[in-house]
């Protein structure tokens, strides 16, 4: 009988030995046939999972439900925590908490756990925003991520252990995670495979048990991913990452635009909604006097007229090598309210946690440290070169960035 871990659920990186597979990605399928293969009895994998998502142990040998050589042998196959290292930054009187994880191969990932106090007869939420990459191939200049490039993909128990590692904090402190958002580092929708595997394990009622519509997955508009997500079905809530509705300008900002443009995108996401009936969110990240004009208010106001959408109007973040800014807070207000007089609901959202970096990949573009003088001064060049062409509507003739397939 073969008793090997199957190799595909085996995280590597090219030139790295392979690291045993972490408990939390294993499918129940995958769990299952490992005890059986051992003799072990089928409420054996319910006592695995009980431990692994119940955020009262922190290794292999502390599941007490388990016979030691039970634990020997899991512990010489699998890794209770993929993460192997924290660093934690608490800002915003502790109500943002910042995490820049190190995983086995050194790869930098981040999540960022926001509280929201109850108010107005609304319950108190603890939102977890997680990465599904490590870095991002999509490039969108105004985020510190885009600027590091792309690393790898996050295994399933990768992308989980963000979520373990979060509740766990939570337990100890007698809360409970309400929310989980894919908007951290990377393209949800480029490593969808394991974004799935790690969203059926969060939903799992005998595994983390989170419901699906407290479930958010963003995409910056890889049309043949939500095209794959709206024939799944699943009841999880879609956002896109929009932040321009006049192709020239989102060429620049969101180069993924330039292999699916906003007619695909807008449509692909159209049909998401009319499927699952749940409402697609956009993000727009405001930034001055690039894409917060009353000419892209209007043409955001055509572009999402009569959907079943919500608009969020997020102030940029600042990035260190980019020349732009956040827009003025009365500018996002004009903005919304030409959203809002078309009939589309809209929120403007206030950046949490700037003083410790909370913005997507500044942690890990920190550890990176700084690039060449050189090649910040050609890039902000660039950019501002760049924008300037696409306010006068010009379409960008640079390709799609590298790694973005069909």
């Amino acid at each position: 009988m073969n008793r090997s871990v199957p190799t595909a659920i085996v995280a590597a990186s090219p030139g790295v030995e392979p690291a045993p597979p972490g408990l939390s990605g294993l499918s129940p399928e995958v769990l299952a046939t490992w005890l059986r293969e051992r003799g072990e009895p089928s409420y054996r994998a319910r006592q695995v999972n009980e431990a692994v998502f119940g955020g009262s142990v922190s290794s292999i040998e502390e599941i007490a439900t388990l016979p030691g050589a039970l634990r020997h042998d899991l512990a010489s196959a699998f890794r209770f925590d993929t993460l192997e290292e924290t660093d934690l930054r608490i800002t915003d009187g502790g109500l943002t908490e910042k995490a820049l994880h190190t995983l086995a191969d050194g790869a930098l990932i981040e999540s960022v756990l926001m509280h929201y106090p109850a108010r107005r007869g609304a319950r108190e939420r603890h939102t977890l925003c997680i990465s599904s990459q490590a870095g991002c191939a999509v490039g969108c200049p105004f985020c510190a991520t885009g600027e590091l490039g792309f690393g790898r993909d996050l295994q399933t128990a990768e992308i989980v252990d963000q979520v373990r590692h979060a509740s766990r904090r939570l337990i100890g402190a007698g809360r409970r995670l309400t929310n989980i958002v894919f908007m951290g580092m990377g393209e949800p929708l480029l490593n969808l495979d394991r974004v799935l595997g790690a969203i059926e394990a969060l939903n799992d009622a005998h595994r983390f048990g989170l419901g699906a519509r407290h479930i958010t997955v963003s995409t910056s508009g890889v049309v043949p991913g939500i095209r794959r997500l709206t024939a799944l079905g699943p009841q999880f809530t879609l956002a896109v990452s929009l932040h321009a509705a006049r192709d020239p300008l989102r060429d620049v900002l969101v180069p993924l635009n330039r292999r699916w443009p906003i007619a695909e995108v807008v449509a692909a996401a159209r049909d998401h909604a009319r499927a699952t009936g749940r409402r697609i969110s956009y993000e727009v990240t405001m930034i001055s006097g690039v894409n917060d004009t009353d000419l892209d208010a209007g043409a955001m106001a055509d572009l999402l007229h009569g959907d079943h959408a919500h608009v969020n109007l997020i102030p940029m973040n600042p990035v260190a090598h980019t020349p732009w800014t956040a827009s003025p807070m009365p500018v996002i207000e004009r903005f919304a309210a030409t959203l809002e007089a078309a009939g589309i609901q809209t929120t403007i959202r206030r950046n949490r946690g700037q003083e410790v970096g909370a913005a997507c990949g500044q942690l890990a573009a920190e550890r990176a440290g700084e690039p060449p003088v050189p090649a910040v001064a050609r890039r902000r060049s660039r950019l501002i070169a760049e924008s300037a062409a696409a306010l006068l509507g010009e379409r960008s003739h640079e390709p799609a960035p590298a790694g973005v397939g069909d």
